[in-house]
């Protein structure tokens, strides 16, 4: 009797094994995250090298676009559709990308690569995002033209909606202030030349809140030198220092703060004594000195949500006008012509944004042309 209690054990304990010896061989055969997915769905060699090899194909393509992009679509099983996009980033901007779709089991792969040579066409990695959730999320350290990868799963059949867009680590540092409130900026002459500005100058009434823009601890208050009255605040997580300079005011006993708490403000003390009050902020890092702030606290815009019917988005259309320009984004101003086009060429649909269609071509070319200049095939 006392055989059969313990055989219902011993069945949980054999397959809690298997499920932890499977993690383990995972661990140690160092699986990626797209090797793990052909092993789950036991995915043949050649099917999962033609799905892995739109990689490169993604990477030769020469999409350009503003941030923030939305793009909305249908993806069908075994297409082998894949999606790139190139942007351009500065240090503190953090760009997130996010797909979402019909199903919840469907997985996206997304990654986030560097050029590091735009004639040659080389790439570094930078970050993969999660394939479960859509979402790819990356802090830049680095100004650079970077491209963002979405790959479907092979056996993908949903609508799905991608949005990408960039917002700034911190928060703006002073209170309801605007990109509009930026007077000078970093690089900006000054004393007829011979130093350039460390830092941006956001000019607001005398007496306006300066706040935090993340937590951190303040290292000095006090008045001194050009800066006049002065406030450091240090960033250990990302080992740099704030500098909020010329300020009227500073709140006093600070020490460690939270984001968002005043630390002094507006004024025009130091040498801003003939200028209007206004906050010059600069950031400073170890081993770097001072580094342009913008990124950091430029304000940007959410993607608008659009809402497409699904008969917009033809799988097939036909050119349908003599003179066609195909171009790198989507819009008419501020783009390259890629190709131009003949009348009654066909076109594979990728997606929608906007008025303008995201098509590749016989040659498998990725696109964006005008809904003016195709119509749909049934």
């Amino acid at each position: 009797m006392r055989s059969i209690k313990i055989l219902p054990f011993l069945i949980i304990m054999f397959f809690f094994s298997c499920s932890q010896l499977e993690k383990a061989e995972e661990l140690i055969t160092g699986l990626s995250e797209k090797e793990k997915y052909k092993k789950d769905n036991d995915i043949s060699d050649e099917l999962f090298k033609i799905w892995e090899d739109r990689i490169t194909k993604a990477l030769d393509d020469s999409l350009e676009i503003e941030l923030p992009y939305l793009e909305s679509g249908e993806l069908k099983p075994r297409n082998f559709a894949i999606y790139s996009y190139a942007t351009y980033l500065i240090p503190g901007e953090v760009i997130e990308a996010t797909i979402l779709t019909d199903s919840s089991s469907t997985l996206i792969f997304s990654e986030l690569y560097k050029i590091t040579n735009s004639e040659n066409k080389e790439f570094e990695k930078i970050k993969s995002g999660e394939s479960q959730t859509g979402i790819l999320q990356f802090e830049v350290k680095e100004k650079g033209l970077y491209k963002i990868v979405i790959q479907p799963e092979i056996e993908a059949n949903t609508s799905f909606q991608i949005g990408i867009k960039k917002s700034p680590t911190y928060l703006f540092p002073v209170l309801n202030g605007a990109n509009a409130d930026i007077g000078s900026y970093w690089g900006d002459m000054r004393d007829g030349g011979k130093r350039d500005h460390k830092g941006i100058d956001i000019f607001a009434d005398r007496g306006t809140p300066v706040i935090a823009p993340t937590s951190g601890r303040v290292g000095f208050t006090g008045e001194k030198g050009l800066g006049g009255k002065q406030v450091w605040l240090r960033d250990s997580k990302r080992k740099q220092s704030l500098y909020y300079a010329h300020l009227d005011s500073i709140v006093p006993d600070l020490g460690r703060v939270n984001i968002g708490d005043t630390l002094g403000f507006v004024g025009n003390t130091g040498n801003a004594k003939t200028t209007p009050p206004h906050l010059h902020f600069g950031i400073y890092r170890s081993n770097d000195g001072a580094i342009d702030p913008l990124g950091f606290v430029y304000l940007t815009e959410e993607p608008e949500n659009q809402k497409l019917d699904k008969s917009e988005i033809a799988p097939r259309l036909k050119v349908n006008s003599q003179i066609a320009n195909f171009r790198n984004k989507p819009a008419s101003n501020n783009s390259s012509v890629i190709k131009k086009g003949k009348q009654g060429e066909i076109l594979m649909v990728q997606g929608k944004t906007a008025d303008w269609f995201h098509v590749r071509d016989s040659l498998d070319r990725s696109m964006f042309i005008h809904e003016s200049l195709v119509q749909a095939i049934n």
